[in-house]
């Protein structure tokens, strides 16, 4: 799940199935949004951008960031991290990062962020793989 605040405050988001580690020094990480994305420019126009990776239980909220249009973020429990960005309460873990890059590639933008802030919780990750959800047990 990828969030960031728009410059008004408001939060924004998105399920993302593009997400992986690009180096260690520095920490870097790149996202894939795809361009026609409504919240797209919200990412380009910040200067920090989240990922939180949500556990087993968060399965409806990853069903609401990929397919309801509007209103992502009501009734749920974030809070703004050290950059701003909404981190979801829950998550297994959450990465605030600052945008370093932003590469057009197709019809798809790779935002590669450098982690400045992490934090980690409990649990078991939620797994999307080949158009289902599920269990590593």
């Amino acid at each position: 799940m990828a969030t960031v605040r728009a410059q008004d405050g408001t939060p924004h988001g998105l399920t993302v199935s593009s997400f992986a580690a690009v180096s260690i020094d520095p920490p870097l990480i790149l996202i894939c949004i795809d361009l026609q994305c409504p919240f797209i420019s919200h990412f380009r126009q910040g200067t920090h951008f989240a990922v939180n990776v949500l556990g087993e239980s968060q399965r409806a909220v990853s069903v609401t960031f990929a397919e309801k249009p509007e209103g992502r973020f009501e009734g749920l429990d974030w809070t703004p991290g050290e950059s701003g960005a909404p981190l979801l309460r829950g998550c297994l873990a959450a990465l605030e990062c600052r945008t370093a890059s932003i590469i057009e590639a197709g019809d798809h933008a790779i935002f590669v962020g450098e982690a400045e802030h992490a934090q980690r919780g409990a649990g078991r990750p939620l797994v999307y793989f080949n158009r289902e959800y599920r269990s590593l047990g």
